[in-house]
């Protein structure tokens, strides 16, 4: 098959189409739907493919015959989107179009039934298993008929539940411009590759990511397959928190596991770059546990186990007020990973500008008069909190 209009033709006469996927719109700047689905369906006795466009608040159907669907698809791949998952009976396709609008076919085996197309009960994620997606399947965690690999579970349900909670930050995310996005501390990158492929493949958004690690051979490896997989905005560099000076503004910020105070680098950064969504999933915090003082608590700092649970949870409690105090709503979330510790805690932001707040000023001030402590959160975050808190 050379072109798109032979691949369509195909699918529809000759190997009995069960659903199809279009994602990774072309033209961002388009008020236009970001994602468009397929499924067939029957209506008076009568076979028809139900297309579903998915806009931004909404969602639009049209009941289509075979001649208009090969039609329809045909106008999908040529005009709107860059990527499209076909599933037949006989095959598994998978579309890319990149930039030059050079394409390439990925024929594969069918990974879906009929009944599977109408009687799915299983738990639906914003990735899901049957659903061939590159970057899973590069990572490993996706065979490429589809499935999820055994030991590989637990990793992929992470990712979804990432992007359950990414999704929430996309109404303060802009779709008229370019959203500028960092994740500190990306190490092999899962949770990075996901992301652009959810906010760009199926959201439709025009972003530019940038993840940063210590370790060269981490950014090699995911520079590489950023490469491979098109994922022409998304670019990885060797670099600490504290040296990044590259912008002066970023619209989201990440920081997954970046250790001690770190995290407090990573939440400076992002106020002072004005970031509209936080997420930080600090690890590793050991600033408070020789420094926090409190006599009426001994009965549980005398246990060094309870002590460092103890140090752990305070730390994070002045982390959510101070980005409270510099006009954040700020939520307290649980996060699974299974890299590190089972059960970690998520630091989940956004900025709405809050004017009252003197109570939490007042509030944070008595806290850390209690436990007799000096946050290096303030040493990271300079004059801009130091103003707020005099």
């Amino acid at each position: 098959m050379e072109n798109i209009s032979e691949l369509v033709k195909k699918v529809i006469n000759e190997e009995s189409i069960i659903s199809a996927s279009f994602s990774g719109i072309r033209n961002k700047a388009s008020k236009t739907f970001n994602k468009v689905t397929i499924k067939k369906v029957i209506i008076k006795n009568e076979e028809k493919y139900q297309f579903e466009y998915f806009y931004d608040k909404n969602v639009e159907h049209k009941n289509l015959n075979n001649n208009e669907t090969i039609e329809e698809m045909t106008k999908l791949l040529e005009t709107y989107f860059k990527q499209a998952l076909i599933n037949t009976i006989k095959s598994d396709y998978h579309v890319l179009i990149n930039k030059k609008g050079k394409l390439n076919i990925n024929q594969k085996k069918p990974t879906k039934k009929f009944e599977e197309a109408s009687h799915n009960r299983k738990k639906k994620y914003i990735l899901n298993e049957g659903e061939l997606t590159p970057f899973l399947i590069e990572l490993g965690i996706m065979t490429k008929e589809g499935k999820i690999v055994n030991s590989k579970y637990d990793k992929f349900k992470q990712i979804n539940r990432y992007l359950e909670l990414v999704s929430d930050c996309i109404p303060y995310l802009d779709k008229n411009k370019t959203i500028r996005i960092i994740d500190f501390g990306c190490g092999k990158a899962y949770l990075t590759f996901a992301l652009y492929d959810y906010l760009v493949l199926k959201m439709g958004y025009n972003v530019e990511i940038v993840g940063l690690d210590l370790k060269e051979n981490v950014i090699e490896f995911c520079s590489n397959l950023a490469k491979k997989l098109s994922f022409d905005d998304l670019r990885f560099e060797q670099g600490d928190i504290k040296g990044f000076n590259q912008f002066s503004n970023v619209d989201m910020v990440i920081s997954l596991h970046a250790c001690n105070t770190a995290t407090d680098e990573a939440l400076a950064k992002a106020v002072n770059w004005g970031s509209k969504v936080i997420l930080a999933v600090p690890c590793c915090q050991h600033e408070f546990l020789k420094k926090i003082k409190n006599q009426k608590m001994n009965p549980m700092m005398k246990f060094g186990i309870i002590k460092e649970k103890l140090a752990s949870l305070l730390t994070d409690s002045v982390r959510a007020n101070v980005l409270e105090i510099m006009g954040y709503r700020t939520q307290v979330l649980e996060f699974v990973d299974m890299e590190h510790t089972p059960k970690n805690i998520m630091i989940r932001a956004f900025f709405e500008d809050t004017q009252n707040i003197q109570k939490v000023v007042n509030e944070y001030k008595e806290f850390k008069n209690q436990w007799q402590i000096s946050p290096y959160i303030e040493e990271a975050f300079g004059e801009s909190l130091t103003n707020k808190l005099d």
